[in-house]
């Protein structure tokens, strides 16, 4: 559950050759100043919290709309690591692809012997999701939103959605490589020990009941929002149960999704694995979002 490394770069030099006129400001401008709706906008580092890990980039699309969507991405790491900036080549993806989409891209407080990942990091997309709600006249945009995740942020994401979400504002969410059931025999029987010091990370010997409440698979209802899934065959850190457990389980509830798994792939993936990740995500927020 390290931060995945997409290697976006040479792909990237392909796609976006043009650049585009945006305006950019910081945290105290974007919060004394009406934003002119007709222009791309973006800020950095914009606080939703009072910690230093609770800050955010925007971009928000020009000719937007109070029905205008948003899509927030949450990083990996492993619940410990990572950064916004890991995401950023999703981000860029999404604002070349979509005219009519704001892009979220959050930080959260990281987990560490003293602070655990659950319920810290949640309450942190809580806080975030109430500061876009509570900003959504000054950035035009909706209150509905979509998620995609990579490793813990994908953990995060779809126990945010599925049990979180109590205004149903969730139109769709990606998980790629996520851990979603730490009740898995493959995790509780596991003999990695660089695996076993994640999970430790949610308590020595924790219940069967907390363990459920933290995991995605435990959590989902028919009530759920359309889900896509991507896993690697041979991912050391996350079993594959991990992803059919839950596609099994999405697919028992009628909720929409989509699964796939790539064979020979480990924790993250590259070249045409890649482009097909996107492709399919691409359609999925197309028809979802």
């Amino acid at each position: 559950m390290h931060t995945l490394k997409f290697l976006f770069v040479g792909f990237l030099l392909l796609v976006f050759n043009a650049s585009c006129s945006n305006e950019t400001t910081s945290d105290e401008d974007i919060t004394e100043n009406i934003l002119d709706t007709s222009k791309v906008f973006e800020a950095f580092d914009v606080a939703y919290g009072d910690a230093e890990r609770q800050k955010f980039d925007i971009y928000l699309p020009a000719n937007r709309t109070l029905a205008t969507k948003t899509v927030i991405l949450i990083h990996g790491g492993g619940w410990t690591s990572g950064s916004k900036a890991d995401m950023n080549a999703f981000k860029l993806l999404i604002t070349q692809q979509f005219s009519d989409i704001a892009v979220v891209n959050m930080n959260y407080r990281l987990a560490n012997a003293n602070n655990k990942p659950y319920p810290m990091q949640i309450e942190d997309i809580t806080n975030l999701v109430a500061f876009l709600r509570e900003n959504k006249t000054k950035y035009s945009i909706s209150e509905d939103i979509g998620f995609i995740g990579i490793s813990a942020g994908a953990h995060l994401s779809l126990l945010w959605s599925y049990a979180f979400d109590t205004n149903n504002k969730v139109d769709m969410v990606c998980s790629i490589v996520g851990p979603t059931n730490l009740t898995d025999p493959e995790y509780l029987n596991n003999t990695n020990p660089e695996l076993q010091n994640l999970l430790d990370l949610f308590g020595i010997d924790p219940t069967t009941e907390f363990l459920e409440e933290v995991s995605p698979f435990h959590q989902v209802t028919a009530t759920a929002p359309p889900t896509i899934l991507f896993y690697g065959g041979k991912d050391p850190l996350i079993p594959i149960s991990q992803g059919t457990d839950l596609r099994d389980k999405l697919q028992s509830v009628n909720v929409t999704h989509e699964f796939t798994l790539y064979d020979n792939a480990g924790h993250g993936w590259t070249g045409l694995e890649l482009l097909d990740t996107w492709s399919k995500l691409n359609i999925f927020m197309e028809t979802h979002l």
